[in-house]
């Protein structure tokens, strides 16, 4: 066992592996075996780093969440409007379209979550908190700068991303007469009229 760990790929590159296969193949066809096979392990190798499948997943997504982690947060930093800023914090939560692994992952996470430990379950919580906390500060510098009119940035946020998980959702599993380009329009639209200033004389 110690000769094999030794020839062990990182972590990371077994991590990227499982990515890349739900992309091609599917979640239904990650298996501990099929992994194993793509990287050069055993299952039960895989089982001594990870424990189980579940645990898995939740190291798959937080790898691929702190990939996606410094893209907003590069994106979040670059110049522009508030406003522009935050349709681009939007294009990179909403799915690229049906099977997106990356929300086929999540999908599989939370309903897996029913039966989780408190850790597991704290470091799904962590992943939505930085979301959360990144589109709180930017909806509180558009306020400031006088882009969007005073709302609560906490309060908006909120609801703001239960609006984006409900469409993904439906991007995510391809629900029929549900598309990508209809989903960012509906939501852009939602800020609108959310956030921009009203004119004199508005209710």
């Amino acid at each position: 066992m110690a000769g094999a760990r030794r020839n062990a790929p990182p972590r990371e590159d077994v991590l990227a592996a499982a990515m890349d296969m739900i992309a091609e193949r599917g979640l239904e066809k990650l298996t501990m075996a099929a992994l194993g096979r793509e990287v050069g392990m055993s299952s039960g190798h895989l089982l001594y780093y990870f424990r189980s499948k579940d645990e898995l997943l939740l190291r798959t997504l937080e790898w691929s969440e702190g990939r996606l982690g410094a893209e907003r947060s590069r994106l979040l930093a670059a110049r522009g409007t508030a406003r522009e800023r935050l349709d681009a914090y939007v294009d990179l939560y909403v799915p690229d379209g049906h099977r997106d692994p990356h929300w086929t992952l999540w999908l599989e996470v939370w309903n897996r979550s029913q039966n989780a430990d408190d850790d597991a379950r704290e470091r799904q919580v962590a992943i939505e908190g930085a979301w959360h906390r990144d589109l709180v500060a930017l909806i509180a510098e558009g306020i400031s700068h006088g882009e969007f009119r005073a709302v609560d940035p906490d309060r908006f946020a909120a609801r703001l991303r239960a609006l984006l998980d409900g469409f993904s959702i439906h991007v995510a599993i391809g629900l029929r007469g549900t598309d990508r380009g209809q989903i960012l329009g509906h939501v852009r639209e939602f800020l609108d009229e959310g956030l921009l200033p009203r004119a004199p004389g508005d209710g």
